[in-house]
């Protein structure tokens, strides 16, 4: 019996080990570890790599999209937003500045916001769109922008699971007012901690994003700002760098790996939709099936790791009873949630490997 975990991630340290050893041995003998240079670095080259004017180097994800909506002045009475099925931490986010989320349902081909649900939610105290590119895939960015623009509201793109994602060649998290990515270490692009970055082409934003990350000061200990301490560190910074030119390669093998199993997956498997003239960086492989508890035992009793994203729409979470969603709300996410199935997807994947699992989910069906 094969062994096929979820998620491998040393199988891509054992090819960069060496120039990880010497990045992190670089910052150890700068004795230099809170905004210094190799911060600096990272932040320039991936804001060439995004094909934005400005990136900033947070602490996590999640503090990119707090940012984010703190800098935009989103605060109590504003309204934003956001799709259902997604990790909470885009709704935490929300919530923390003291806006109020306004739920979408899932598109059930793209699971993703369905962006034709939108507009009837839009109200006066809306103040801006939060799409979250899940497990990868693009949303559709013309038409939410489209609303936006309309209704004069911004977005904020959640790439967290999206790094390299592109439609017609523009890299997700640069369509909106700011964008944000996580790199957390089972990310794309993962650091060996937590660990973020804000992209913006607003030069006025961008600076704001640059005192609020650092307690609100331009010059030290002159506090212009109310701020917070959430930044990248040097360490993560000199091995996201060392990662970032990987990346590209990494996300061809991501949607090589996403094809074959499309290929050996009996064809009645449900697969997500990837919008016209999008590319997936397929963060995640994601199936929807009926069964899926049982399969899943299946496949862990014949060595194959598998995850469920996410179990629990958002609007069903406890911590969320207070705003007064129920059951049958949203239809869509919540027959996802009880369906979808996340297969092992990282780039060292073998091709023998794949066409294992596709096996054997074929065989569990009797396909």
């Amino acid at each position: 019996m094969k062994s096929i975990p979820f998620l491998v991630l040393n199988r891509q340290y054992k090819e960069i080990k060496d120039q990880i050893g010497l990045a992190i041995n670089r910052v150890l003998n700068s004795q230099y570890f809170i905004l210094g240079n190799e911060l600096s670095k990272f932040e320039d080259e991936f804001a060439k790599y995004l094909g934005v004017k400005h990136v900033v180097g947070v602490n996590s994800g999640t503090d990119a999209l707090i940012m984010a909506l703190k800098v935009l002045k989103i605060g109590k009475g504003d309204e934003v937003i956001t799709p259902t099925q997604s990790f909470i931490a885009t709704t935490l986010a929300i919530t923390e500045v003291g806006a109020t989320p306004i739920f979408i349902d899932s598109n059930p081909d793209t699971f993703l916001i369905d962006s034709d649900a939108i507009e009837a939610k839009i109200t006066k105290h809306t103040k801006a769109i939060l799409p979250v590119h899940l497990y990868g895939a693009p949303c559709n960015m013309k038409k939410i922008m489209d609303i936006a623009k309309k209704h004069k509201l911004y977005i904020i793109e959640d790439a967290c699971q999206a790094h390299g994602a592109a439609i017609n060649n523009q890299k997700v998290g640069t369509f909106g007012t700011i964008g944000t990515f996580s790199f957390y270490p089972g990310k794309n692009l993962g650091a060996y901690g937590d660990a973020g970055a804000i992209c913006t082409n607003d030069d006025v934003l961008f600076e704001e994003l640059i005192m609020y990350r650092n307690y609100g000061q331009k010059k030290k200990y002159y506090h212009t700002k109310i701020g917070i301490n959430s930044r990248l560190d040097e360490i993560q910074a000199a091995i996201l760098t060392v990662k970032l030119p990987y990346l590209h390669s990494w996300n061809i093998k991501r949607n090589n790996i996403a094809e074959l199993y499309r290929q050996h997956l009996h064809k009645t498997i449900k697969t997500q939709k990837i919008i016209d003239n999008g590319i997936s960086s397929y963060h995640l492989f994601v199936i929807e099936v009926d069964n899926r508890n049982k399969l899943k035992d299946f496949l862990e009793k014949n060595g194959v790791g598998t995850l469920i994203h996410y179990p629990v729409p958002i609007h069903l979470q406890e911590c969320y009873a207070n705003l007064g969603y129920k059951k049958g709300d949203f239809v869509t996410a919540e027959e996802s949630a009880k369906k979808i199935l996340s297969l092992p997807m990282y780039p060292e994947l073998t091709e023998n490997e794949v066409k294992y699992i596709a096996q054997l989910i074929n065989q569990f069906y009797s396909f």
